[in-house]
């Protein structure tokens, strides 16, 4: 159960993370679905670097995300 939750809470931080930074990005369902993931982990990873304990939450995940879609465009371009 825990698997399909993070599945779907992973589909709508990548959705959210990718209407908030529009642009031309690859990938449909799934490769939206692994940008959340992703961005939960980064912004985890962030948080704990600032010096904030325990999850991040919503918040945290979109702006990870969103930090993974930035640095991918970065490197697409050089």
């Amino acid at each position: 159960m825990d698997l399909i939750v993070t599945l779907i809470v992973g589909l709508i931080v990548g959705v959210i993370a990718k209407f908030l930074m529009p642009g031309r990005d690859p990938g449909g369902l799934i490769i939206t679905s692994l940008l959340g993931i992703a961005g939960s982990f980064v912004g985890n990873f962030a948080a704990r670097g600032l010096g904030m304990s325990g999850p991040v939450g919503w918040i945290g995940s979109i702006i990870g995300a969103m930090l993974i879609l930035f640095v991918f465009r970065l490197v697409k371009k050089s």
